[in-house]
């Protein structure tokens, strides 16, 4: 008896022992295994320390203060949501003291899932009339504000500047100007983050509706600091109030904010595609599918007349930093060669902060400009470079690196301009 009950302590102890050390391992094992993953991930909405607070969200804590009393009309698409998922345009219309009388959409329309010209149209939820800045006219007319006290301005941009999300509140912030009208940025984050500034600036000559401003193709702003800089440099004489983010900082990406990713258009459909997207869209001008159509766009590009095997023993050697392609075949169910079987690469984003979309289009300019001269139409790059320089050079086939070379000045330039106008550190 004593026997055994000595033997049972003995095993108790053991066994004890025996879980600690499993518990130990098991513990050391997790915790590397998410060091690794944080090393290899960025930073996700899970490791935010604390969420953005979107415009939106700042302007619910006022209480709506800025806007009481006040007949508004409402820019917003699918994006303009707050933090419990509510569309800004019912939040605003069930706001004390604030009326909603109208509703405008950009391109894409308000739902955020055409491609094509967009009409006015009736919110079911709100009955309000919704008019259309992509459609028989781009920009406010007369009627349209008839009866606003306010225009509020609620979308979330892609950070590029060829994306028209910020010619249509350009041409909005001239329309509160001209009707003496405050206009309130409801302010959102450069999904890009605030810091990287990439391409050439805008030619004067080129300012149209795919370049509102004199800007880089990536610029590195949120919305609200742009309409500052617009209002400001073109004079516009603006009653102009930016309800600015709480919790928002220049080194944030969009996945690092805590913020739900929701698709600005029908082919940005995640935050991996929108870091693609400012180089590779420049391809589409001069002849190459950038993957509208099929599920992975601007993740890959092609065409029928391109081997992809020749294409990919031009990039590779070329070591473009933070990418790496990959042989692709795919047939665009829309746009650009529907229907046709294409080749071409695949891209991946191998290190984020490495990364330069811009660059990665200007070398794969290069390689298709080599190896196919009959077919790929560089000048038309013009297109959404708007850069005369740029595009001369990649005609006399100067390398990539002497071209974003020959951009330092006007970007020194503009980080200067630029300054004035930042509102986050």
């Amino acid at each position: 008896m004593t026997h055994n009950e000595s033997s049972r302590t003995v095993f108790r102890i053991g066994f004890v022992l025996i879980v600690l050390v499993f518990a130990s391992i098991f513990g050391v094992s997790s915790l590397a295994l998410r060091e690794t993953q944080s090393a290899a991930e960025p930073t996700s909405s899970r490791q935010a320390a604390e969420h953005t607070q979107t415009g939106i969200d700042v302007l619910e804590e006022q209480n709506f203060a800025p806007l009481r009393g006040k007949r508004v009309g409402l820019i917003t698409n699918q994006t303009g949501v707050d933090a419990r998922g509510r569309r800004t345009m019912d939040v605003i219309a069930h706001a004390d003291g604030v009326k909603l009388v109208a509703l405008f959409s950009p391109e894409h329309g308000i739902a955020g899932q055409l491609d094509a010209k967009v009409g006015n149209a009736t919110d079911a939820a709100t009955g309000l009339k919704i008019f259309s800045l992509y459609g028989d006219t781009r920009r406010p007319t007369e009627e349209m504000l008839q009866g606003l006290d306010a225009l509020v301005f609620d979308i979330q941009d892609a950070g590029v500047r060829f994306y028209t999300f910020i010619t249509t509140m350009g041409y909005c912030l001239e329309a509160a100007a001209r009707h003496k009208m405050p206009f309130f940025v409801l302010d959102r984050p450069d999904p890009l983050g605030g810091e990287k500034i990439q391409g050439p600036m805008l030619d004067p000559s080129r300012i149209s509706f795919v370049g509102y401003f004199r800007l880089p193709i990536v610029y590195a702003m949120t919305l609200g600091e742009l309409a500052r800089m617009f209002a400001a440099e073109n004079k516009m004489g603006l009653d102009l109030h930016v309800i600015a983010m709480k919790n928002w900082h220049r080194s944030q990406t969009f996945d690092q904010t805590g913020l739900t990713w929701i698709p600005p258009s029908p082919n940005l459909r995640t935050v991996k595609e929108a870091f693609l997207y400012p180089g590779i869209e420049i391809l589409q001008a001069a002849g190459v599918s950038v993957g509208r159509g099929t599920d992975a766009p601007f993740e890959q590009s092609g065409a029928p007349w391109i081997h992809s095997d020749v294409l990919l023993g031009s990039l590779t050697p070329r070591q473009i930093p933070g990418v790496s392609f990959a042989a692709a075949s795919f047939t665009p169910s829309d746009g650009l060669y529907k229907g046709e079987a294409c080749a071409g690469v695949k891209l991946t984003v191998t290190d984020r902060n490495a990364f330069d979309s811009i660059r990665t289009g200007l070398e794969i300019s290069d390689a298709l400009h080599r190896l196919y001269p009959e077919r790929f139409e560089v000048t038309k790059l013009m297109d959404l470079l708007a850069s005369q320089t740029t595009v001369d050079g990649l005609i006399a086939y100067q390398s990539p690196a002497s071209i974003i070379a020959s951009w330092d000045s006007d970007l020194a330039q503009f980080r200067t301009l630029r300054a004035k106008y930042l509102i986050y550190d």
